[in-house]
């Protein structure tokens, strides 16, 4: 019963917003969500732990890949990339993260341009989730035209 009454005095509000934001249809669907949960009685402490617990563990907001960057010498740089344990996609994306990455940090250092040396894929099997791994190495370039860049 409290929560229904919550919702019927924050309601006249976000209508409010709604119209002043021209997000009406966002905010309808929201509460028509949040009313559709109260009548179901998805407003329990078991069901709102739950939410919590899952969000939690797959954490939506969290970066996909985990990137550590090895300098080896003056030219060479190793990146190693692990993906986070619970993902929805993103599988086959471990190459471009690795070249974007590198580029970014040609760019950052005004550096002509870099070649992959290697660059290899794997699953690492541990428990009670498998993470996919990627590790590569990359030479960089100074340019030859203007060496003092």
């Amino acid at each position: 019963m409290p929560a229904r009454f919550a919702l019927c005095l924050i309601l006249p509000v976000f209508t409010g917003c709604a119209l002043l934001q021209d997000h009406g249809t966002k905010v309808a669907a929201g509460v028509g969500a949040a009313l559709t949960a109260s009548e179901l009685d998805l407003f329990e402490p078991e069901f709102i732990g739950g939410a919590l617990i899952a969000y939690a563990i797959y954490d939506p907001l969290a970066p996909t890949w985990d990137i550590s960057v090895t300098r080896l010498d003056e030219e060479r740089v190793r990146f190693d990339l692990r993906m986070k344990r619970l993902v929805t996609g993103g599988e086959g994306e471990a190459r471009q993260v690795f070249v974007r990455n590198a580029r970014e940090i040609a760019e950052s250092k005004g550096l002509a341009g870099f070649d992959v040396m290697r660059f290899e894929e794997g699953i690492d099997s541990t428990r009670p989730f498998a993470h996919r791994v990627a590790s590569g190495e990359v030479r960089y370039h100074r340019s030859r035209t203007f060496p003092g860049i």
